[in-house]
């Protein structure tokens, strides 16, 4: 064998190689619905968790008919985190790795997150592809995990909430049954502190879903695990960020995202997001105005998502279509299995 042919077929196996690996990032994995009875695993992979919002996640799971399984380390604390980085992951990865445990639902979001995202065992993900719920810092491990598994995963309430129920009754359509639907603004502000809802740009959009928390969407431009949103519906939400830090990280997104490509927005409720009176700015909804009108694409704030009672599960990944007239996100497609899928590489 000549060297021309050698170095072109070593040339072929590492495109085979990367053309199959490629095929295994970009595959969809739909997790498999629940049932009552289901055994649900609750973690703690952000901030530490006081005993009696434990025990309240507990309570919550077995309102849903589900079979609450705590992690081993959701009880330590290390400063503001819960438990070392290696023990978080390491409830992440038991949870995932167990056959037996249908789901995995946090208890809290806090922070610390991205920490684990560099060494969480992904392949692990990609074989065992369950449920993932939560939201706020958990925003990082959605974002971690569709990226490298293509996972549909679940942006929803923590465990240790007080969900209402809106927030139980969405929850239950989207994770108990295996059917396309729709999810509806809730009929009442459960935040007397956020702005009521509103159109900044009118129209209809359709595309997969992607988002977030904003301060989390921020903390991941540059990195790896940074999705692209081009010609997707983009979720957003923050609580207790000024309007001039509002801005600050969606100019952020706009300058180093594609975030500009995006088919619409939906905005969550900003809550605790208002400046105080008297001070010299720009208010939430002229900060969001002045940053979203110039997109051209549906823009609707308001929306039953984020830091707020009524706090609707939404599907990451699957395609949706949301029209700002009549306020209802219509979900195109299944975000589960009725069964599992036999996944892998």
């Amino acid at each position: 064998m000549n060297r021309r042919s050698f170095h072109y077929l070593t040339s072929m196996g590492m495109a085979a190689a990367l053309t199959k690996l490629t095929t295994i990032m970009s595959a969809r994995l739909k997790p498999v619905k629940l049932s009552v009875g289901d055994k649900v695993g609750l973690i703690a992979p952000g901030s530490a968790i006081p005993t009696d919002r434990i025990e309240r996640a507990v309570e919550t799971s077995k309102k849903l008919g589900l079979v609450p399984i705590l992690g081993d380390y959701v009880y330590e604390v290390n400063g503001y985190l819960s438990g070392t980085d290696t023990q978080r992951l390491a409830d992440l990865h038991r949870m995932f790795g167990d056959q037996s445990i249908k789901a995995i639902w946090c208890i809290r979001g806090g922070y610390g997150c991205t920490r684990l995202l560099p060494s969480i065992d992904y392949r692990l993900i990609r074989k065992n592809p369950k449920i993932l719920l939560g939201y706020s810092d958990i925003t990082a491990l959605h974002l971690a995990i569709q990226k490298e598994c293509g996972l549909i995963t679940y942006h929803g309430p923590v465990a240790s909430s007080r969900p209402t129920d809106y927030t139980m009754n969405t929850l239950k359509e989207v994770l108990f049954k295996s059917e396309p639907g729709t999810i509806k603004l809730a009929e009442t502000d459960s935040n007397p502190n956020t702005s009521s809802n509103y159109v900044i740009y009118n129209g209809q959009a359709e595309g997969a879903l992607v988002g977030g928390n904003l301060s989390l969407l921020a903390a991941l431009a540059g990195t790896r695990w940074c999705p692209s949103y081009a010609g997707k519906i983009v979720f957003i939400e923050d609580v207790g960020e000024k309007p001039y830090r509002i801005d600050r990280m969606l100019v952020q997104l706009f300058q180093s995202t594609d975030l500009r490509e995006a088919s619409g927005i939906i905005l969550g409720q900003f809550n605790d997001c208002e400046a105080k009176p008297g001070e010299n700015t720009l208010s939430l909804r002229e900060t969001l105005q002045h940053q979203f009108s110039k997109l051209k694409v549906p823009v609707f704030y308001g929306f039953s998502f984020g830091h707020v009672d009524d706090n609707c599960t939404l599907p990451v990944g699957i395609r949706v279509r949301f029209n700002t007239d009549d306020k209802v996100l219509h979900i195109l497609e299944s975000s589960t299995e009725k069964v599992r899928v036999q996944s892998g590489e």
